[in-house]
């Protein structure tokens, strides 16, 4: 069985996540040796078919930058997600995830930039066009850990937004930030953190409020 196949247990959404990590893991690997992998070997090396990596990534490009910043920023992030002293602390979580990955930015920002227009096609002027994620599937997993306290206590739905809320908090907020408002560094990081830490606040207040109202029905 290789990894297009589908496995009833894992979910067809966890086997998409673990179907792409194998293509990125893959293509990282092929790419220490210094040469620029080919696609064929890229799916040869993740037991994939060319099919399923060009599912996946449209373009070689977009799969080699995809590789890079996972191999320059996933074991610090990782690193900051597995330590004890942030247990059952989410908004600490998200503090410490997006100043890790902010330490970063020197080197990944360039390659976000990339991955941006890369991933911006005419498609996006037509407001009938199906709407599907083209970026920024290692950022939600991050995400998704840093909130894992908050599951037992935000609905689904509450949790669902706040979610997608800091799903904002990437490359596209750092552009918006320097382009638009011409902040630096140090700036930059003042402003991410703490909108992020309001928003992961307000939705524990609101869900706070929302549980005392319903036992007061």
């Amino acid at each position: 069985m290789t990894k297009d196949d589908p496995t009833r247990s894992g979910g067809r959404e966890a086997q998409r996540r673990r179907t792409r990590k194998a293509i990125i893991e893959a293509a990282i690997k092929l790419s220490e040796t210094g040469a620029s992998p080919s696609i064929d070997e890229i799916a040869a090396a993740a037991d994939v078919s060319r099919r399923t990596v060009y599912t996946y990534f449209p373009t070689l490009d977009q799969l080699l930058i995809d590789a890079t910043a996972g191999a320059l920023i996933e074991p610090p992030v990782e690193a900051v997600l597995a330590d004890p002293s942030l247990a059952g602390d989410a908004a600490g979580r998200v503090d410490a995830l997006l100043r890790t990955l902010l330490r970063y930015s020197p080197q990944s920002l360039p390659l976000g930039r990339r991955m941006i227009r890369l991933t911006m096609d005419p498609q996006d002027l037509d407001p009938n066009a199906p709407v599907t994620p083209r970026r920024g599937h290692r950022r939600l997993e991050w995400i998704e850990q840093a909130c894992e306290p908050l599951r037992a206590t935000l609905t689904e739905p509450e949790y669902q937004r706040l979610i997608s809320a800091l799903s904002i908090f990437g490359w596209e907020a750092q552009i918006a930030l320097r382009d638009i408002r011409g902040l630096d560094a140090e700036a930059e990081e003042d402003v991410i953190t703490w909108a992020a830490r309001v928003l992961v606040e307000a939705a524990i207040k609101e869900s706070d409020a929302n549980t005392v109202r319903d036992s007061a029905i």
